[in-house]
């Protein structure tokens, strides 16, 4: 197998993006990145974050390459959480980024990065490092409207991301 191929078995399942670390833990020279983004193999995203030139876009992309372009530890937050889930209106410019790294590389405007050092329940919506909902819901209290925090949450139990304890807990919490 070319080194191509071992890099396309692991960006496929991850929104066809692949990084230097990727390219480490595949025994790949990173160099070999650039070679094949100069072939036009590969699109150079930013900083060690490529993307295969032959892709199927989904509605998602900007989240997971947002993550990505932090880097390491990162996840989705707050209103990003719930813009990717559907669950409440928010700007779709901003992307909220948290990671208890500190991160130095220069990013995209509409990438925000928020410094959390307390440890966060991290899960997967999407295939996508994200915030627990209810955390996310919580983390919107001083940005968004209670009233539409309640409707997140209400929509968020309908579709199974949250227990009815959650539910119950976020209910006194935004009251």
């Amino acid at each position: 197998m070319t080194y191509y191929d071992d890099i396309f078995e692991r960006a496929i399942d991850n929104y066809y993006l692949i990084t230097t670390d990727d390219a480490n833990d595949l025994e790949i020279p990173p160099v070999e990145l650039a070679k094949l983004a100069k072939r036009g193999r590969l699109q150079n995203l930013g900083r060690g974050l490529y993307r295969l030139t032959r892709h199927v876009p989904s509605e998602f992309d900007p989240y997971a390459i947002a993550v990505a372009r932090v880097g390491g530890p990162a996840y989705l937050y707050g209103e990003s959480v719930l813009a990717l889930l559907r669950l409440a209106p928010t700007n779709p410019e901003r992307i909220f980024v948290a990671t208890p790294a500190r991160i130095r590389k220069q990013l995209p405007d509409g990438i925000q990065v928020v410094p959390r050092k307390e440890p966060a329940r991290i899960t997967r919506y999407e295939g996508i490092p994200c915030q627990r909902v209810k955390d996310a819901i919580l983390a919107c209290r001083k940005t968004m409207m209670p009233e539409r925090l309640a409707e997140a949450a209400s929509r968020a139990r309908a579709e199974g991301f949250l227990t009815k304890t959650e539910l119950d807990e976020l209910e006194e919490t935004l009251a």
